[in-house]
């Protein structure tokens, strides 16, 4: 059994990726060039993690009312979970932004942030072959998806390495080294969604 063409847990899935999609693009272009920026920018992102959170707290509800789902319930809930994640996790680095009063943002926060939206992007289209019923076309997007988190495990080695030869501040040390931390966790969730659509395919195709 596979998502009808209006199928409501079809609809969340599609509604939560469209929301990460969205906050990951506004991360990406916005620039923070003041205190009044930093402020703003982490108030948009909670109005985006709010968003995601309405629709995961509405998949849960509804698993819960339902007695025959689509794909494994286990499956719906798992996907919606670790798509939120990565929406936290964006969350989380832009209060850290705030936190720390950060205004430079560094090429490894870019390298990071670039990759992290790619695979925001294949996981959008991934959930769009799951809603048209195209399971063993999600792999070349599974495949990137996985890529883009090593090549952030590459980033977040090399940006550890600069920053302890480099910096000399203690304190921007222990800023920057937290927020590239959340970063390659933020890469990690990406990845989860991709091990998730991985089960899908083993279950139903």
């Amino acid at each position: 059994m596979f998502f009808k063409k209006e199928d409501k847990f079809s609809v969340y899935l599609s509604d939560l990726s469209k929301n990460l999609v969205e906050s990951t693009q506004y991360f990406v272009d916005y620039k923070i060039e003041s205190e009044q920026d930093r402020i703003a920018f982490t108030k948009q992102m909670e109005v985006y993690e709010h968003a995601g959170d309405a629709i995961v707290h509405q998949v849960i509800h509804d698993l819960n009312q339902v007695f025959i789902t689509p794909i494994e319930r286990e499956d719906i809930l798992a996907l919606a979970t670790h798509i939120d994640d990565v929406l936290d996790g964006l969350e989380d680095t832009a209060i850290l932004f705030n936190v720390y009063q950060i205004e430079r943002i560094d090429q490894f926060m870019r390298q990071f942030v670039e990759y992290i939206q790619q695979s925001v992007i294949e996981i959008d289209k991934a959930i769009e072959l799951i809603n048209q019923k195209k399971l063993i076309d999600m792999r070349d997007h599974i495949i990137k998806i996985k890529d883009f988190e090593s090549k952030c495990d590459d980033v977040y080695r090399t940006s550890l390495k600069h920053l302890f030869q480099d910096e000399k501040d203690p304190i921007a040390i222990i800023k920057y080294k937290e927020i590239y931390e959340e970063l390659e966790a933020v890469a990690d969730s990406c990845e989860a969604v991709a091990k998730t659509f991985d089960a899908i395919i083993m279950k139903n195709a």
